[in-house]
């Protein structure tokens, strides 16, 4: 082999290297986030002051973090240059698995907008159900009949506020119930292999840069490696 076949099979490499330096990490931070795009024919409540209404649109909800028992969600318009709210959820589980967007909504007051209840992302049996503030969680518990989940503090809150705000049920009465009469568990084969949010926590505790850089050495290996066999051959 020639020095100059030799010098362009190392630089080969190192460069196929370079492309999985740049193309890993950005497919699994989409997946991470569950970036979802969503249309409303119809203004909708979420979570906030009082009876906080977006209008009819079209919107971005994104995973923001995911502290162990509770997910931080995020609201944009559709550019994602504007925060409309920033939403505390607690993981939920449903039975049935589907490839679309599944948001589900409380029944509405008359001439009132539905409240979003909770956002499951396509192909995942985790999603998330959405904390209102206690006053009116009360009053969309009376209006459905069922325990609403509710957090005392007030909103909107800081992010890190959130991460540590305690969220209960309320029924209509008022009383407080557990959160476990709200959001549905897992079977108990199901629980035992799997985590409410498995990728949410992926970019603090793990990244894929490790093995991006361990790809790097090992093709980089391989190419003096080769080189050094053709070397000999020589």
């Amino acid at each position: 082999m020639k020095k100059m076949d030799r010098f362009r099979l190392v630089v080969t490499i190192f460069c196929l290297s370079l492309v999985a330096l740049t193309f890993l990490p950005s497919a699994k931070a989409d997946e991470w986030n569950k970036k979802t795009i969503v249309t409303f024919n119809e203004p909708v409540e979420v979570p906030g002051v009082g009876a906080q209404i977006l209008p009819a649109g079209t919107y971005v909800f994104k995973l923001l973090d995911s502290p162990s028992d509770r997910h931080i969600v995020q609201i944009f318009n559709q550019a994602e240059d504007h925060v409309y709210t920033t939403i505390l959820a607690i993981p939920n589980y449903r039975m049935r698995v589907t490839g679309k967007t599944v948001m589900t909504f409380k029944e509405r007051a008359e001439g009132q907008p539905e409240a979003i209840r909770s956002w499951f992302y396509p192909g995942r049996e985790w999603g998330d159900q959405f904390v209102y503030p206690k006053s009116r969680a009360v009053e969309l518990a009376k209006i459905v009949n069922e325990p609403v989940l509710a957090t005392p503090i007030e909103l909107p809150a800081p992010v890190e506020t959130l991460k540590t705000a305690p969220v209960i049920a309320v029924k209509p009465t008022g009383e407080e119930v557990e959160v476990t009469e709200v959001v549905q568990t897992p079977p108990t084969e199901v629980a035992a292999v799997e985590t409410p949010a498995p990728a949410a926590t992926l970019p603090k505790t793990a990244s894929p840069l490790p093995l991006v850089g361990l790809i790097g050495l090992l093709s980089l290996g391989a190419g003096l490696t080769l080189w050094g066999f053709s070397k000999r051959a020589v």
